[in-house]
């Protein structure tokens, strides 16, 4: 069975912090490019992303990724919150350095998790988390059910993290970006077989691999026309040819999202 998640825990966060604080995600591609190694990526800013945020331990040690879509609203990955308890969250915006002091800490009063979610694999890769404090960023907009359109093969999305910049290596300490196609679900049935749950899930990579979200990314976003269509979920090691990176397929849970939104 696949299913490599994109989650960097905060123990394992600790245990690389001698080598490096987590953070990184891809390279975008100019136009003319073939894709550029996920080890290249282009750095970015909370400044021209600032619905981007870190989720953290007690300590501010990051391991997943988030979406603000309301001022006290964040949505992420399930299984970036299995295991945890409010106490042990915290989420931080406006913070473009993993290593920096800036940016709103907020703990968390509520974590929602699909009530049906088992494994990433498995799908329903989807929480919702309520901030005790609201956060002074712009939110992002995000799908509803019944924008499908966005994931025609082919559409550019774009990705956003703080992960490692090879499968189990090291980080930059800067927020990244990359651009990635979004993928067939016939070509990530391929890749994937029964492990890729068509109507809960999105593939997005080039077939040559190169550029892809990796650990300390789960749960962050995937953007299409700069709206949250997916979230950064699990895929086979990072950047491998033949294996794109697998995304909640936002549209299937946007309702379940708004009703967490509005509570």
């Amino acid at each position: 069975m696949f299913g490599l998640t994109r989650v960097k825990k905060a123990a394992a966060l600790a245990a690389a912090a001698a080598a490096a604080a987590a953070t990184a995600l891809l390279s975008a591609p100019s136009a003319a490019a073939a894709p550029q190694p996920i080890v290249g990526g282009t750095t970015t800013t909370t400044t021209a992303y600032p619905f981007v945020m870190q989720i953290t331990d007690a300590s501010q040690n990051q391991f997943c990724g988030g979406t603000l879509v309301s001022p006290t609203k964040v949505v992420t990955a399930a299984h970036c919150m299995v295991g945890e308890t409010t106490s042990s969250v915290r989420v931080v915006g406006g913070r473009t350095y993993l290593n920096g002091t800036n940016g709103t800490v907020s703990r968390v009063s509520r974590i929602w998790i699909h009530p049906s979610y088992t494994t990433a694999t498995r799908g329903e890769d989807v929480a919702v988390l309520t901030l005790s404090t609201a956060m002074p960023y712009a939110t992002a907009k995000y799908v509803s059910s019944t924008d499908t359109s966005v994931y025609a093969a082919g559409t550019t999305a774009r990705i956003l993290g703080w992960g490692t910049t090879s499968s189990n290596g090291s980080s930059s300490n800067q927020l990244r970006t990359a651009t990635v196609p979004i993928v067939s679900d016939s070509s990530c049935r391929t890749s994937y077989g029964s492990d890729f749950v068509a109507n809960e899930m999105v593939c997005a990579g080039y077939s040559s691999g190169g550029v892809d979200t990796c650990q300390g990314d789960s749960g962050g976003p995937l953007l299409v026309g700069g709206v949250l269509a997916g979230i950064t979920s699990w895929g086979e090691g990072c950047a491998q040819a033949g294996y794109p990176g697998v995304y909640t397929r936002l549209t299937t849970f946007s309702s379940l999202v708004t009703a967490q939104v509005n509570s």
